[in-house]
């Protein structure tokens, strides 16, 4: 079963195996036979797994993820090549939430992505286990954040962070840390790298540190604020009053004030800082979908032209500078791409049970994962197709909820429903990968 390579030194190698039953070496031998029919033949032979790694690298990137399972079966040497996170980054930039974004950034560097990849089957496939961590008696309206090891969950007046556990990635029952001080339920919540920022239905913002017990208010809102995101100390709130505002970290009143003549559902500010995205609920005679510009505070343009009356956006999420992601009343997802013309999105996935979208996430890459308004509908859809790729529904059919929040890890979706928090674990033991 030895493979041998013949003349090397001028990059030409010959690579033949003994077995004409190996699978593993033909897998390889396929991708080299052209080169392999011009080689010289009685020059110096060396081991095939004795080639420089780049050279190495460049073969195995031929190869499909079958194959590539096959050779690293041969022996530990190649097991131990085909095992590198270089190998497989071109295959897993195909498949769903293997980290690997449009632009080729990997957000799990941590995991071994032909882990990934094999987790990645089972996303596709609707493989996982469901679990209910947390319930609670009264109806909420919960929200969630993720950051690595920690979930934080607000419920009423409070945001408790929750350990997950490295491994198991099990939740803890009893929070380690609570972030309080709103006189109303908390309606939304941000994380950024130093701080815990709230919106609640009393109308104001808290900013909690994430570092210290400190925490201070920022008071403009009138009604309840809906919504808010923050990044690099800029704080964009929206809000039932009909306004948005612009807010620092270091101010204690707002830097500015939008009067947007409708409710604000929903906001995302920019990766370039430089502007953001307001969702209303469409109740007068214009787009809910606008984009401002942060210094001037002015609109700078209006998404989309054929929005009905009532079809208010409930969640917006920005991939890549240019492009984002909304979905709302109207049922649909909607892609934007904002170097093109913005009277139209690029593209659309309706719900197919006709129900309100209230949140979305994506894997900054193929797949979107949506929660609908009844029955704890979670589905997952990949951009390249036009249906549902797979559905689960996390209530029973007597109790319907919304999912209000969804969260994504590499491995786990969380939802977060009325009265409790599911999570569906995807690392079952595919077939497709040892």
């Amino acid at each position: 079963m030895r493979p041998s390579v013949i003349n090397s030194c001028q990059g030409i190698f010959l690579f033949r195996p003994r077995c004409c039953f190996c699978e593993a070496w033909k897998a390889v031998y396929g991708v080299c036979q052209p080169v392999l029919e011009s080689a010289p033949i009685g020059a110096v032979t060396m081991l095939f797994p004795q080639l420089p790694e780049d050279v190495l690298y460049q073969i195995l990137a031929y190869l499909d993820l079958r194959s590539l399972c096959r050779v690293s079966q041969v022996c530990r040497s190649l097991r131990r090549i085909v095992n590198r996170d270089v190998v497989w980054k071109k295959i897993a930039k195909g498949f769903l939430n293997t980290g690997i974004t449009w632009n080729g950034m990997d957000i799990y560097h941590h995991i071994p992505l032909k882990e990934r990849v094999k987790v990645a089957q089972n996303w596709s496939n609707g493989v996982c286990k469901r679990a209910i961590p947390l319930k609670w008696k009264t109806k909420l309206l919960p929200w969630l954040q993720l950051d690595v090891d920690v979930l934080y969950l607000c419920q009423a007046a409070q945001i408790g962070a929750y350990h997950l556990h490295r491994d198991s990635r099990r939740l803890q029952r009893n929070p380690f840390e609570i972030y309080s001080g709103h006189e109303g339920d908390v309606c939304r919540f941000v994380l950024t790298d130093s701080h815990v920022i709230s919106g609640g239905s009393d109308g104001r913002i808290l900013v909690h540190s994430r570092r210290s017990d400190v925490s201070w208010g920022l008071s403009g809102h009138s009604q309840e604020v809906n919504c808010l995101d923050s990044k690099d100390g800029l704080i964009i709130s929206g809000s039932r009053d009909r306004t948005a505002r612009i807010w620092t970290l270091t101010s204690s009143s707002p830097r500015a004030t939008i009067a947007m003549f409708d409710r604000v559902w929903s906001v995302a500010i920019s990766p370039t800082l430089s502007s953001f995205v307001t969702g209303t609920a469409c109740c007068e005679n214009f787009s809910p979908l606008r984009i401002w510009d942060v210094e001037r505070s002015a609109c700078v343009c209006i998404l989309g032209s054929e929005f009905r009356r009532g079809a208010g956006v409930l969640d917006i999420l920005f991939e890549s500078p240019f492009q984002l992601l909304t979905c709302g009343y109207d049922t649909f997802i909607r892609l934007w791409d904002l170097r093109l013309s913005p009277q139209k999105c690029v593209s659309e996935w309706e719900e197919p049970h006709d129900s309100a979208l209230y949140c979305i996430q994506t894997d900054r890459n193929h797949m979107i994962a949506s929660g609908s308004s009844y029955y704890g509908v979670v589905r997952l859809w990949d951009k390249r197709r036009t249906q549902c790729l797979q559905f689960f529904q996390l209530s029973s059919d007597n109790v319907s909820s919304p999912v209000y929040c969804l969260r994504l890890s590499s491995s786990h979706l969380y939802a977060a429903l009325a009265t409790s928090l599911h999570s569906l674990d995807f690392r079952q033991n595919p077939t497709g990968i040892r």
